[in-house]
């Protein structure tokens, strides 16, 4: 019986038989590596580094261009940086396994809860940016790979809503 996006990850189950002591020791030198190779070509894992360069861009495209409005592109400024931060933040908790180890945080919940306020601030930071380009040519570009990434942060809401909320409903029923 599986409980949650957490097996999925593990792909360990709570409570099946025990394994054969040459399938334990596997298992306990994959936990034992430092870094998740899987993780690199997961869907999740290239969805993260395809926001992670269209938020750069995006910062770079404005930051090297002439601006019109100060306070408009400085907010784009700090709305992208965050979230690269913060994208490349839960990027490393799954690279280097971290979740294993800080179970006290709903890893799944805190992504989403990022994921969901870093869109909708990305998302009117974008609108901002786009409204007061002035057919700039930077200033159109940081704005337009701003809702690139915006329409990549929704996909990934949408993966970490189905992971975390379709796994939790159907365990409940077994």
């Amino acid at each position: 019986m599986s409980h949650g996006a957490r097996v999925i990850r593990t792909g360990v189950s709570s409570g099946g038989p025990a394994a054969p002591p040459a399938a334990a020791s596997s298992s306990a030198g994959s936990d034992a590596e430092l870094m998740d190779g899987a993780y690199f070509r997961s869907c999740a894992g290239m969805l993260k580094v395809a926001q992670m360069i269209s938020l750069l861009v995006g910062f770079i495209s404005v930051n090297n261009s002439t601006w019109t409005d100060y306070s408009a592109y400085s907010y784009f400024q700090i709305v992208t940086m965050c979230d690269l931060v913060m994208i490349l933040f839960f990027y490393i908790i799954h690279i280097f396994r971290i979740y294993r180890k800080l179970t006290c945080v709903s890893w799944p919940l805190a992504e989403f809860l990022h994921y969901l306020i870093g869109t909708i601030l990305l998302l009117i930071a974008s609108i901002v940016a786009a409204s007061k380009s002035y057919n700039l040519t930077g200033l159109v570009a940081g704005a337009t790979f701003g809702f690139l990434a915006t329409i990549l942060c929704v996909l990934s809401i949408w993966s970490s809503y189905k992971v975390s909320c379709i796994t939790q409903s159907t365990s409940k029923y077994h």
